[in-house]
């Protein structure tokens, strides 16, 4: 269809990522990973410098809590290059607080374990 019909496409002009990022390149894994939580700085409304238009959109994702990068770019609909480039040139400009992932608890020791259950048998039946 022309869109002649009223018909309009769903998607938006292509960008390329080039423009986007202003030709940047990608930050370093352990620097953005996928599960790296942002979140927008306290300051970040004192900050009068011009952000092009998905850098203003990351930032308002991101002022509502922690999101992952994986989510942020899910939220923006940008390839997952782009928005590690774009969110890594926020957090230089001050704009957003990054910290890694929580992690993983560690599994508890299979002796410990059957220590308590015997014990409870005693004490239970």
């Amino acid at each position: 269809m022309t869109g002649h019909d009223g018909w309009l496409p769903e998607s938006a002009e292509l960008v390329r990522p080039y423009v986007i990022t202003r030709g940047r390149g990608l930050p370093d894994d352990e620097q953005l990973s996928l599960i790296t939580l942002v979140t927008a700085s306290a300051d970040h409304a004192q900050r009068p410098t011009r952000l092009s238009p998905e850098e203003q959109n990351m930032l308002e994702l991101c002022s509502a809590g922690y999101l992952s990068v994986a989510e942020i770019a899910g939220h923006a609909r940008l390839p997952l290059g782009v928005v590690r480039i774009l969110l890594a040139s926020l957090k230089e400009g001050g704009y957003l607080v990054t910290r890694p992932p929580v992690a993983r608890a560690r599994l508890a020791d299979k002796e410990i374990l059957e220590e308590v259950l015997n014990g409870l048998r005693a004490k239970f039946g």
